[in-house]
């Protein structure tokens, strides 16, 4: 820090909501800035409770952290202010004014159109609501009087946060796989997912950005259509305890961990160290572990063998749900 960029290796599902919390509370963050849209979920399990999050920054655990949704960001409305008095955040999290809006149209669009069908996209109105801001048409949140007590310039309060020294996080959402540049297209979805339109869409250039943190997850996962290089049969996915169900009640797909894959995203997002969660999962003795020193010697073998294919450490791994379930190996 003072500015690091989180951001999914695979097709999303890498679990950068809890290690989005994790850094939120261990690092004290001052601002956490949103991108993307509403499409899945990041999950965050705090304290014993399970939050599923659209569209509030995962770092609202942290409640002297400000919270700002960026200017390339789509807003759902009714799942925007349901999710504010879910965490309690209404004093302290912003909206840009030039972040469009999702309406329902959208979601019928969504929902209803041919070509989408085999694609899989969560129905939210995603792609419509981008279209219609790219044909220049979009509702923006200064238009929408529900959002008014929102409204700020988030690109001027992160970039002074960041010129001051703050801690600040810009969280992206989804994965590299998911990007509509380099991933799986056309099973991809309707943005880029890289590092540099998580900058974009919060409004810093990149010269600002210390750090880049990919997430892996340690076993690969999608939803919807599209290839899945070494995809495992479901029967033996649950066999193996990989079987997930998503946060919008779909299945995921699931694979062994792809370093190829890995390595395509690192290079891509520029990134500087990363993190592995889900190692419990794979290695069930690793669950609840606090030290490196303290996994058996076949889940460090792995955590080895991602360094060295990928070329960056591994910085944080995950081992179990909760926010705080982390090995920190940062200094």
């Amino acid at each position: 820090m003072p500015c690091t960029v989180v951001t999914g290796a695979f097709w999303g599902d890498e679990g950068k909501g809890k290690i989005i919390s994790y850094l939120a509370l261990k690092d004290q963050l001052d601002v956490c800035v949103r991108t993307g849209s509403v499409n899945a979920a990041h999950t965050v399990w705090y304290q014993g409770k399970r939050y599923s999050l659209h569209m509030v920054p995962a770092a609202f655990v942290n409640g002297k952290c400000r919270l700002l949704i960026g200017a390339g960001a789509n807003v759902h409305i009714p799942q925007f202010l349901k999710e504010v008095e879910a965490t309690n955040v209404k004093n302290r999290i912003g909206i840009d004014q030039q972040a469009s809006i999702i309406e329902e149209k959208h979601s019928i669009q969504d929902k209803t159109r041919a070509h989408l069908k085999g694609i899989g996209t969560t129905g939210w109105g995603v792609g419509p609501a981008i279209e219609e801001r790219a044909s220049r048409t979009a509702k923006l949140a200064k238009d929408i009087p529900e959002l008014q007590p929102y409204l700020t310039d988030v690109t001027k309060e992160v970039n002074n946060a960041i010129d001051n020294g703050k801690k600040v996080l810009l969280e992206g959402v989804q994965g590299l796989m998911l990007s509509l540049f380099h991933g799986t297209y056309p099973y991809v979805t309707s943005r880029d997912t890289s590092a540099s339109a998580i900058c974009s869409e919060a409004g810093v250039g990149p010269t600002k950005v210390d750090d880049v943190l990919i997430v892996f997850k340690a076993f690969m996962t999608r939803v919807g259509g599209g290839p899945l290089p070494g995809e495992l049969p479901r029967e033996e996915a649950i066999k193996r305890r990989w079987f997930e169900i998503s946060a919008t009640g779909r299945e995921r797909r699931t694979a062994p961990f792809n370093f190829e894959l890995a390595k395509k995203a690192v290079m891509i997002n520029s990134a500087t160290q990363a993190a592995v969660t889900k190692l419990d999962i794979l290695y069930p003795q690793c669950k609840g572990a606090k030290t490196y020193d303290a996994l058996p010697g076949e889940a460090k073998q792995f955590i080895n063998e991602i360094e060295k294919q990928v070329g960056i450490p591994v910085m944080l791994i995950g081992t179990g749900p909760e926010a705080l379930d982390i090995i920190d190996r940062r200094k």
